[in-house]
């Protein structure tokens, strides 16, 4: 007989629990919080559309910037800004440098300066991760907290000083007080700030257009007024010496970025060509740089001519140089209205520290991670205006003194980072970001914070400072020479490699 039909017991039901994908529940959980918004900043900010993603991880089904162009206009606007014109201004008038050299060195340390910019650009597309969250990933969770502290520091303290030469166009031509130039730039700067990632590439991508206009004028104006001289090439220790010190003007104004370079770059897919990221950062970043400061010395070497342009640039400084070229006995009120939208230009140089900044607080410490990015950049700003008021009247060579010490760090960064992808991680496959919060994943930090020691032992050596110059910088005269930039990176190196080997073997991370 054959037996009867029993029918088959059913499987249970696969249930899907918090204990069986904890990582993907809670990746989900998060963005659905990041969606909706959880506090009264997120929720304002979506209703205008801003970005409120802080330090989280961007997931790749998030990364919607396929624009292959997004590194090479991100630093276009920064690097036609008037700032950029009066870094090239110190060449001739603060260092006695002639044409010549101010421009071998605008040009070459310009594209080195940008190669690193570009460098850290590429580990924003390839893994999502904020510039400062990398950070421990190179240095240690240590160190790597203490150099989101110190990019929150340089970011608030540049932004005010970049301020200062657009303050100082405004208040050339007309009644404007320069407290109200200040909150004018700030307010227009945070509020492009808040708006985000997307605002701020769009800003960025077309904002340089009337400036380089303007720089065109400026160029057959100066060209038109006959004082622009080449200068005489000199020798001696002196020369050097500031010849090292433009050297290391220049570098850090182009190689500042670095400390943020990736925040702007997580949104591009993962599978975007390194190559095309830093290729296209390097021309985007190098070129506008070595055109506006290279005018900037090309106007400044009218100074050593014209005696009246000398008068206007030591009363009024870059705004009043510019003032005098395009408006006295010239262009009149157009030239007023060129003033004016030069002025604005800090805007889209402040741009990016202050949306960096927001995110380096949030890496310092999870607890200020807690807090949303669009309330820290509020702050952030407030801040900032606070810093540039008073630097404008009182402050301005004393915080500017102790911003370049804190760019300092900049070049220990940069030896510490290269040494770990390079000869440790060996690439980008030496890196496990999925799951960057976990301690565990990332260097303890002793080689992090041994690299960091030797930089500031290096800092101590040789820092050329006009309040503070030690004896190997008077070597080059008595207006001394600064190698910080190029000793930090060696000093940093060196200090790095004798204990991370030490850390990796008894650590394993």
């Amino acid at each position: 007989m054959s037996k009867p039909d029993v029918p088959e017991t059913p499987k249970p039901l696969e249930v899907t629990s918090l204990e069986s994908h904890p990582e993907e529940i809670v990746h989900d959980e998060r963005e659905r919080r990041l969606e909706q918004g959880t506090n009264i900043f997120d929720r304002i900010g979506l209703k205008f559309n801003a970005e409120i993603r802080g330090v989280e991880r961007v997931p790749e089904d998030k990364r919607v910037d396929t624009n292959w162009t997004s590194p090479l206009t991100m630093f276009l606007s920064p690097s036609m800004s008037i700032a950029a014109l009066s870094t090239g201004m110190l060449g001739p008038t603060f260092y006695n440098l002639d044409f010549r050299t101010c421009v071998l060195v605008i040009v070459f340390w310009s594209i080195i300066g940008s190669m690193a910019v570009g460098f850290f650009a590429t580990f924003g597309a390839r893994f999502g991760i904020r510039q400062q969250i990398l950070s421990r990933y190179f240095t240690g969770n240590v160190m790597g907290r203490i150099f989101a502290f110190f990019n929150v520091v340089s970011c608030c303290g540049w932004n005010a000083v970049n301020i200062l030469p657009s303050v100082q166009m405004l208040a050339s031509i007309g009644p404007l007080p320069p407290w109200a130039g200040c909150i004018i730039l700030v307010v227009v700067t945070c509020v492009v700030a808040l708006l985000g990632y997307k605002a701020i590439h769009i800003y960025e991508r077309y904002s340089w257009i009337p400036n380089f206009v303007i720089y065109l004028i400026v160029i057959a104006r100066l060209t038109m007024s006959g004082n622009f001289t080449w200068g005489t090439m000199e020798s001696g220790t002196q020369t050097a010496g500031n010849v090292l010190n433009f050297i290391s003007t220049v570098f850090g104004y182009t190689a500042g970025w670095s400390s943020s370079s990736a925040d702007f770059f997580v949104y591009m897919p993962s599978d975007t060509p390194s190559w095309k990221i830093f290729g296209c950062m390097v021309v985007g970043l190098s070129t506008p740089c070595i055109f506006t400061l290279t005018l900037g010395a090309a106007c400044a070497m009218g100074t050593l001519r014209d005696p009246t342009w000398k008068a206007a640039f030591d009363d009024g400084s870059v705004g009043g140089l510019v003032n005098m070229i395009l408006n006295v006995n010239n262009l009149h009120e157009f030239g007023r209205f060129c003033m004016v939208v030069l002025g604005l230009s800090s805007i889209a140089n402040n741009l990016p520290g202050s949306y960096s900044l927001a995110l380096a607080v949030q890496a310092i410490w999870l607890p200020l991670a807690r807090f949303p990015r669009l309330g820290w950049c509020l702050i952030g700003n407030f801040a900032c205006l606070a810093l540039a008021i008073p630097v404008y009247y009182v402050f301005s060579e004393t915080i500017s003194n102790f911003l370049s010490i804190i760019g300092y760090n900049i070049a220990i960064y940069l030896g510490i980072s290269l040494t770990e992808h390079f000869i440790y991680r060996r690439g980008f496959g030496g890196y496990d970001v999925s799951n960057y919060n976990d301690r565990k994943s990332i260097p303890i930090g002793y080689a992090g914070v041994t690299g960091f020691l030797f930089g500031v032992a290096s800092t101590v050596l040789l820092m050329n400072q006009t309040w503070y110059q030690l004896v190997i910088a008077r070597q080059f005269g008595t207006d001394g020479g600064d190698l910080l930039f190029e000793l930090n990176v060696v000093f940093a190196f060196v200090g790095y490699n004798l204990v991370r080997p030490f850390e990796k073997r008894y650590f394993g991370r």
